[in-house]
């Protein structure tokens, strides 16, 4: 072999095994010094990582029945490396889906896949559509699998419904769009009803097909917690229709009702207007959101003389047979009006037939500062406590910033802001002998199991009057729900009714009370000797005749038709004999509703 072909061979040979050296090191490169980084490559093109989706709790009433709960629905989500035809697929999107055609071609076609890759994170996912119904999936999926589109994917999912729609808008509040409460009950029991998601990792095959056995690592779902509420949904329904009849019949701005257990302080019933439909998402006025029953503050107007003459007996100043000289109408050195000339009132009476100058004076019998302090004592001034969001104090402010009528303003209160729920709950104080009870919305909380997490029991923040002045308080509340009192017409036949009204004028911007605005209320209880709910009717700016516009025409009414349904409801034994001739709501009786 001469010097030629050996020097040829030679060459080839080292070059052969430059070669093969080159390979072998970039072999063992692939498969030992990037190992990790190309198999996780590797992963995110066939491995995903699959989010299970925890069942948030449900929201019931007292007897389990469902309030909020969730549908199922799923979301269609798109795997960016495995579409091939992206036209035909967004033409079939669009279609089905009901999504414009260029908006599913400008998700599809985002370099996702390219951006996946640079950032290390798993494989593309291009989120379509959340929330499409069960029956609109199956037929897009049936229909990708026919035309053999690859790409696409259903991921189980569930939206928030509400199946009573206004019903207990207020309460229960209502969840975003990432299934986080926002207001009412979805907001507070947040942390109980969101649960916990879990994961799965699975393997696709090429066609993006599931490897079953290739199941990676697995955590399961904790599904939400169920709470109980201390709602009827039977009461509920009552107040509701019969709210909406008071708001066909006197279009007031705005309307509460609220009934509420006085010896344990649960909500049984409560209701606002306006309100608004839990499943519509767009379109809501933040007005029509707001739980005016814990949110708005009114002068309560005469109901507040429960607070005024239970103090006076509690301190034993004077006892209900006391007479009050009430000045024959005008009480000139607090400027100061009745409704109608009383020369001398018992304290009773000044109940009964709700004397401003005799409550006056029974405040400044007691004094600005123990004034000050039943007010406090039975809850003005403070939140209750009620497991809702947005809840205000009210307003109460201290004796040095009264002015020099305040003593004479407060008593029958003016110059006092509460919400509803201060006003009932003061109400259930007078029912149940002195207790001021924390109201109450949250009844249990169980699992998915329907083991239980957490009870609620009742709750006595403090006792804010004597039972002997709660009792002569209540029998006084008696006579008001009669002939002679101001709420003839809160009368519940054939059974003792127990009650205050309340019509309240409106501060002008001025400070000064107008003629032509009220806000007016009745709160009482039945049967009176053992209430089974306290119940409060207010409605603000009630379209009524000017000598109409009290509480004794326009609330009370109300609370007896409510009173009545809630009695035959409940199976509350008649407590009276029904006379002849006994009023009935909505009768003409000889009585005087005006209060102030």
């Amino acid at each position: 072999m001469n010097r030629t072909v050996q020097k040829r061979a030679l060459v080839t040979c080292f070059a052969l095994a430059g070669c093969f050296t080159i390979f072998s090191c970039r072999l063992v490169e692939l498969q030992v010094t990037k190992h990790d980084e190309y198999a996780a490559l590797a992963a995110q093109n066939h491995v995903t990582r699959q989010t299970i989706t925890a069942r948030r709790g449900l929201i019931q009433d007292i007897h389990g029945e469902s309030l909020a709960q969730n549908e199922p629905v799923r979301t269609v989500v798109a795997d960016a490396s495995l579409i091939g035809d992206r036209a035909e697929v967004a033409g079939l999107l669009s279609s089905v889906l009901g999504m414009p055609h260029p908006q599913v071609m400008e998700k599809l076609n985002r370099e996702v896949f390219s951006q996946a890759l640079k950032k290390n994170v798993p494989s593309p996912y291009i989120v379509l559509k959340k929330e499409v119904p069960e029956n609109v999936a199956s037929d897009l999926e049936a229909q990708l699998a026919e035309r053999k589109l690859r790409g696409v994917y259903f991921e189980p999912s569930a939206t928030r419904v509400y199946p009573n729609e206004q019903m207990l808008c207020h309460i229960l509040g209502y969840v975003n769009g990432q299934n986080v409460g926002m207001d009412g009950v979805e907001r507070t029991m947040e942390d109980f009803l969101r649960g916990h998601d879990g994961f799965r990792y699975s393997e696709r095959d090429r066609t993006g097909k599931e490897i079953v056995p290739y199941r990676g690592q697995e955590k399961d779902a904790r599904n939400g917690c169920n709470v109980r509420l201390t709602i009827d949904m039977g009461l509920q329904n009552i107040v509701e229709m019969e709210l909406d009849a008071a708001i066909k019949q006197f279009h007031p701005k705005s309307a509460t009702v609220i009934l509420m257990q006085p010896k344990t302080g649960e909500i049984l019933a409560m209701a606002n207007r306006p309100n608004f439909n839990l499943n519509v998402e767009e379109g809501v006025p933040e007005d029509h959101r707001r739980d005016r029953a814990i949110t708005d503050i009114v002068e309560p107007g005469s109901t507040f003389k429960i607070v005024t003459v239970a103090a006076a007996l509690t301190e034993k100043i004077v006892h209900p047979g006391t007479m009050i000289n009430c000045e024959n109408g005008y009480f000139a050195a607090a400027k100061l009006h009745d409704h109608h000339p009383f020369p001398d009132l018992s304290v009773n009476d000044i109940l009964v037939k709700s004397s401003n100058i005799g409550a006056a004076k029974l405040g400044i019998q007691l004094g600005d500062q123990k004034f000050y302090e039943y007010v406090r004592r039975f809850g003005f001034g403070e939140r209750t406590g009620v497991s809702l969001p947005g809840e205000v104090g009210g307003i109460v402010h201290p004796p040095h910033l009264w002015s020099k009528i305040s003593i004479t303003r407060m008593p029958m209160g003016q110059e006092v802001g509460a919400t509803p729920l201060q006003v009932a709950t003061a109400m259930c104080a007078i029912a149940n002998g002195g207790h001021l009870m924390m109201p109450q919305i949250i009844h249990d909380i169980t699992d998915d199991q329907g083991h239980p997490i957490t009870q609620f029991p009742p709750q006595e923040v403090r006792a804010v009057a004597s039972k002997s002045a709660t009792d002569a308080v209540r029998d006084a509340l008696v006579e008001v729900v009669s002939p002679r009192g101001t709420a003839a017409l809160a009368h519940v036949v054939g059974y003792k009714v127990a009650g205050k009204t309340g019509t309240a004028q409106k501060p002008e911007p001025d400070g000064h009370y107008g003629h032509d605005r009220y806000v007016v209320s009745f709160v009482g209880f039945m049967p009176a000797d053992d209430p089974a709910f306290v119940a409060l009717v207010l409605l603000d700016e009630a379209q009524v005749a000017h000598d109409k516009n009290y509480g004794g025409m326009v609330a009370a009414p109300i609370f007896s038709r409510i009173g009545e349904k809630a009695a035959r409801y409940l199976g509350l034994k008649a407590t009276e004999e029904v006379p002849v001739g006994s009023v009935v709501a909505g009768q003409n009786v000889h009585s005087d509703y005006r209060d102030q």
